[in-house]
């Protein structure tokens, strides 16, 4: 029975298969670079689509009894907006687009990695670098733009003595530089080590039950928490969107207020 159940979790799901990106439409040559269409492309442009309808459809059918959806379009409507001024400040809302569509594209992504056979494209760092790196980029354009070469105060806090600065300048630069990586490895880890604990638990359900004896007295086990692993990467989809979405409003003050 036990070489009955090695052989079974042999040819068990990987749970790394899961996050290869595989070519789904080959769109010619371009320059010396061939392009795809890949299924981390299409579940990008899904999740996109995804809340373009929704939110799309609530604001069309706007009432003064809201709908349900209506009613889902206002709450996050006020959720990022409060974020947002509770974080930047009323000057902060000029972002509000931003922070918007980033946090509903993440949530989006991230929930819809959830469904069965579906890719999660936020468990990849070519996805979440770029999207951290935007934000930066975002903070650095505006933050010269708006205070000139002020916005260099956000590396030398104020109260501290002069000499003190030799050694606080460098690290805050440094601090500064990280922001991208650690933005983007935390969303991309979480999602990442997530799905492969998931993956495992409901692979090794089914090769339990599937090496059948005492082993399917198991399964049961393997599947409830599978089950409330699933609960949970649904908690986590939605506090990382939240986390990504908090630390971009931190940072957009930075660039509103590079001085505090």
């Amino acid at each position: 029975m036990l070489e009955k159940f090695r052989g079974v979790g042999q040819v068990a799901i990987d749970p790394i298969h899961q996050f290869q990106v595989q070519k789904w439409l080959d769109l010619g040559t371009f320059g010396n670079q061939h392009l795809y269409f890949t299924n981390a492309t299409g579940f990008m442009l899904l999740s996109s689509a995804l809340i373009v309808l929704l939110f799309g459809y609530a604001a069309s059918r706007g009432k003064i009894v809201p709908s349900r959806i209506q009613s889902i379009g206002e709450l996050g409507y006020g959720f990022i907006a409060d974020m947002i001024r509770s974080i930047a400040g009323e000057e902060g809302l000029k972002f509000f687009p931003f922070v918007f569509t980033l946090f509903f594209f993440i949530f989006a992504a991230n929930v819809l990695g959830l469904v069965p056979y579906a890719f999660t494209t936020t468990s990849h760092i070519a996805v979440t670098l770029p999207l951290a790196l935007l934000v930066i980029s975002v903070v650095i354009i505006y933050g010269f733009y708006k205070n000139g070469f002020r916005f260099l105060k956000l590396f030398m806090p104020s109260g501290a003595p002069w000499w003190v600065y030799f050694l606080l300048i460098p690290i805050e630069v440094i601090s500064f530089l990280v922001r991208p990586l650690t933005l983007s490895l935390r969303l991309f880890g979480n999602m990442l080590a997530g799905h492969i604990v998931l993956k495992l638990f409901a692979g090794f359900a089914v090769s339990l039950f599937a090496a059948g004896g005492m082993y399917i007295l198991l399964a049961p086990l393997a599947f409830v928490m599978g089950v409330v692993m699933n609960a949970l990467e649904f908690l986590v989809a939605g506090l990382q969107a939240y986390i990504f979405a908090m630390l971009t409003c931190v940072y957009i003050n930075d660039a509103l207020h590079p001085a505090h």
